[in-house]
């Protein structure tokens, strides 16, 4: 059988947890407060991941509304053979997909996938290291900026995380989807893969590729800063 290069290799389903099943209970009984404890976590990550999908907040927020009356009609049906996350999550990417087409932006994921890792991109620049005849050939000419000696008030500030952000939107589709549940949401690897539907390796590659361009972004703030 043939196995297409940028198919998802067979990643574990992590099942809910104890604390997630009590308040999947919750939610069944019409426990109120238990809902808008789920709002408190998950409502900003919703927004944002709804956001690589359509074309406005406007729509994002109609999509988030979407998923919480999907959840609240469909929870009996959750079986706790995923974690409620990803459950959740995949709700809400099916919903903003579904909008998506709609407003004549939908393009399969593994397609985006498969275009953004076939596409030759240079990590580094080559301009960064000497030439072939200099001395100390294919050494770096202008090294990357060593983060750990830089201040910690200068990589936590306001105008660092916003310089972060638009990076991050600027990134080709597959790569911004990958950073933003990685780095910026705080997924870990296995769960991103699960939700988006795609193999270790092509999460690793989407990941260097956008952390190198959002590196670039920062090196050239804190360099000017």
């Amino acid at each position: 059988m043939e196995h297409h290069p940028h198919s998802r290799a067979p990643v574990g389903h992590r099942p809910a947890s104890e604390a997630e099943s009590r308040l999947v209970e919750a939610l069944s009984a019409g426990d109120e407060r238990a809902f808008v404890e789920v709002v408190r976590l998950h409502a900003p990550s919703m927004l944002r991941l709804a956001r690589l999908y359509v074309p406005s907040r406007a729509v994002a927020e109609e999509v988030v509304q979407e998923t919480w009356l999907a959840v609240l009609a469909g929870i009996g049906r959750f079986e706790g053979r995923a974690s409620f996350k990803t459950w959740l999550f995949r709700i809400l990417t099916n919903r903003a997909q579904t909008s998506a087409a709609k407003e004549g932006r939908s393009v399969p994921f593994s397609a985006l996938v498969g275009e953004e890792i076939d596409a030759a991109e240079r990590s580094v620049e080559a301009a960064r290291f000497r030439g072939p005849e200099e001395r100390f050939a294919y050494h770096w000419t202008s090294s990357p900026e060593r983060w750990a000696d830089l201040p910690e008030a200068s990589l936590l500030s306001r105008e660092t995380i916003s310089i972060v952000e638009r990076a991050a939107v600027a990134l080709p589709p597959a790569q911004r989807a990958v950073i933003t549940l990685r780095d910026i949401m705080g997924w870990d690897a296995d769960e991103v893969c699960e939700l988006l539907g795609i193999s270790a390796a092509s999460q690793r590659v989407l990941l260097h590729r956008a952390r190198t361009k959002v590196r670039k972004a920062l090196e050239q703030h804190l360099a000017s800063a």
